[in-house]
């Protein structure tokens, strides 16, 4: 294994996990991690976009009002505000590569409004 490998590690989710690739002052780019029939809670931000690439996997992506599924080689953009939500609708993990822009990027301006784990505030 190496060096840059041992310095990126699996952060768990109760619906995967994702590992962080770059962290800036400016952006921030992961790896998430979606098992198979999982999802992410129906969530917002208020202070970063995030734009999802696909790399492996079929989901069912909500963003606003609107759900849609996708696959290898989609690029989805999820602004400031906006209700999202990942779903992964196959038998096999999917994986989505993440970068987010805005000016804070920590994991508690994540705004659950409905939650399969229990996590709503």
């Amino acid at each position: 294994m190496s060096k840059l490998n041992e310095l990126i590690r699996l952060e768990e989710c109760p619906w995967g996990g994702y590992m962080v690739l770059l962290d800036d002052e400016k952006y921030k780019v992961k790896k998430l991690i979606i098992n198979p029939k999982k999802r992410f809670s129906l969530q917002y931000h208020n202070k970063r976009n995030e734009t999802w690439t696909i790399v492996k996997g079929k989901l069912k992506i909500t963003v606003d009002k609107y759900e849609k599924i996708y696959s290898y080689g989609n690029t989805i953009f999820v602004p400031i505000g906006t209700l999202h939500r990942i779903e992964n609708i196959g038998d096999e993990v999917a994986e989505v590569i993440e970068v987010q822009t805005g000016t804070y990027f920590g994991e508690d301006d994540i705004v659950r409004i409905e939650d399969d784990f229990g996590r709503v505030k």
